[in-house]
């Protein structure tokens, strides 16, 4: 297989990629991650991880090597629920999702000697109910800061998920059976 370069510092997707088996080498690209004015979710996530995808292996200039790029949100009524900027943040998120089911969305691509493939993978997500106590609780934990949505499947918000419709790993943040296609095609 081609050199594989994971273009995220993302700790959930190293692991994921670990876990599938995959080596690879980690190189963070360094992309402008604001979405565009009325940018829709999907969009946006395909974007970035084409823009992550195609910044590194610029950087690179390796054709023997193919980098993965990748970017997940959380959307509910056509809002990006971005990372939260503080606690105040994710605890606004917490209730925005509190009884309720909601998108994650995380787009995928490939760049390679062949060009940039591009796709994107969607998981309904439903929430129980939450108190105030039990969205303070959670925040207090700091788990929620540096995901999308103010939540980790993978954590202790676990306990509040009765049901998704979709990969779980979209969930964690990487696609990984989309994920082995569209590197299984880019590696002939």
């Amino acid at each position: 297989m081609r050199r594989l370069i994971l273009a995220s510092a993302s700790p959930r997707r190293r692991e994921l990629l670990a876990q599938a088996g995959f080596s690879f080498v980690v190189h963070p690209a360094d992309v402008n991650e604001d979405p565009l004015p009325g940018e829709e979710p999907l969009a946006y996530v395909v974007r970035l991880a084409r823009a992550k995808a195609e910044a590194v292996y610029a950087q690179l200039n390796d054709p023997e090597s193919l980098v993965l790029g990748a970017d997940t949100t959380v959307t509910l009524d056509g809002h990006i629920l971005a990372k939260p900027v503080d606690a105040a943040d994710a605890a606004r998120m917490l209730r925005m999702l509190s009884g309720r089911t909601h998108r994650v969305i995380t787009g995928v691509a490939v760049a390679g000697a062949r060009g940039t493939e591009v796709a994107a993978e969607v998981t309904g997500v439903r929430f129980v109910a939450l108190s105030d106590d039990e969205i303070a609780a959670y925040v207090a934990t700091g788990e929620p800061m540096d995901k999308a949505g103010a939540y980790g499947i993978q954590g202790i918000a676990a306990k509040w998920i009765p049901r998704i419709e979709g990969c779980y790993f979209n969930v964690v943040g990487l696609p990984l059976a989309l994920v082995t296609t569209m590197l299984e095609w880019n590696n002939p």
